[in-house]
């Protein structure tokens, strides 16, 4: 390697119209913090992009996407989605209930008739909003040396379920909130269920496809895929390059997907109509769910989205972490901004990042400094 990625922030800058002098100011603004951030966390690259009313306004890349090549991030660099890609797995669900084949009332044994009593009361629905009680299959307790899963082996779909039906509820359903990736496992085998394909198939001639999202697809390191950035973690303070993970743990529904700044821009511009979804589908999926008691659950999630405000200006948002990449889509609904954040190391907070990059280009969206994570 001939230079640091840290000293060598590289800028590709994609077809911005004319600048007014407070666009030019935000611009700077943005690259100062950036270029700040990369720095300050040694990350080696970053893609990031905003979109007004789903059109794109600024998409620029920095640092590197591979840090042995010395290659530049650009707008077109393929990031991996982490859990930013439930979002996808929630709207094929939400196509599938429109459709007649799937019932958010409907109990787990309808899909799974060999699973343990204990599902019987779980539902599509507490699937999506995460109150399912269910044990998360990529907890340490579940991952460790000699536990139930291992990230260095394949499992069939079938297999993986049948692993998943072993692990024991951790609390009644609709009790209380609770991230499990398992739960977004499911919702992928449920899809096959009732519309007959995997769902990276359902998802890229229901979604991707028509959507003009060329570069979005399930993740596999096997093919040659143009514009594909490396993942780095730090151990001991050196970049390393992410942990191997088995091809089969890398096509799950709970966030196994490529993209980029350029295919977002077109999923956010469908979020705003109805191409994809109804907007009653859209709005299920954008209301914070309630817990047994009526209560709304403690972290403000609808189905695969955060349901926030910044300054009374409410916000749709979800960050993605997996294999040395992490990812955070942000979406002012109120004011038709979005701010995508695409970065190749595992283990920083993309929500501060994002929302700092919000407030530079539109000072209503500054979020305070103590922002709670997500």
């Amino acid at each position: 390697m001939t230079r640091s990625p840290l000293l060598a922030l590289i800028v590709t800058i994609l077809a911005l119209a004319p600048a007014s002098p407070a666009q030019s100011a935000a611009t700077a603004s943005i690259d100062r913090y950036v270029a700040g951030e990369l720095a300050r966390q040694h990350i080696p690259g970053m893609a990031v992009a905003i979109y007004k009313g789903g059109r794109i306004v600024f998409a620029k890349g920095y640092g590197l996407a591979n840090v042995e090549l010395d290659v530049p991030v650009q707008p077109a660099t393929i990031f991996q989605s982490g859990s930013v890609g439930k979002q996808f797995t929630a709207t094929a669900v939400m196509m599938l209930v429109e459709d007649g084949k799937i019932a958010l009332t409907d109990s787990l044994p309808k899909y799974f008739p060999d699973a343990p009593a204990s599902w019987r009361g779980i539902t599509v629905r507490h699937l999506l909003n995460h109150t399912s009680g269910l044990t998360d299959y990529t907890s340490d307790s579940v991952t460790k040396p000699g536990g139930q899963i291992s990230y260095r082996l394949d499992y069939t779909e079938a297999q993986l379920v049948s692993i998943i039906e072993t692990l024991p509820i951790e609390f009644p359903p609709g009790e209380k909130w609770e991230y499990c990736n398992t739960n977004y496992v499911l919702l992928g085998a449920i899809i096959r269920k009732a519309s007959g394909e995997f769902y990276g198939d359902f998802l890229q001639e229901r979604v991707f496809g028509p959507l003009g999202m060329a570069h979005t697809r399930i993740i596999s390191e096997r093919d040659i895929i143009a514009n594909r950035a490396s993942g780095y973690e730090l151990v001991g303070g050196s970049l390393v390059n992410q942990e191997w993970v088995s091809p089969s743990l890398n096509t799950t529904a709970d966030g196994a997907l490529y993209f980029n700044v350029l295919d977002l821009a077109k999923w956010d511009a469908a979020l705003y109509g109805e191409k994809i979804l109804h907007k009653s589908s859209l709005d299920q999926m954008w209301t914070i769910a309630t817990l047994n008691d009526g209560n709304p659950n403690s972290s403000n999630y609808g189905f695969a989205w955060f349901v926030d405000s910044v300054n009374g200006h409410r916000v749709m948002e979800h960050s993605g972490s997996w294999q040395g990449f992490e990812a955070y889509i942000a979406r002012y609904v109120d004011d038709g901004i979005a701010v995508v954040t695409l970065m190749n190391l595992g283990g920083v907070d993309p929500k501060p990042i994002a929302h700092s990059i919000a407030g530079l280009y539109s000072r209503a969206l500054m979020a305070p400094a103590d922002s709670s994570k997500h």
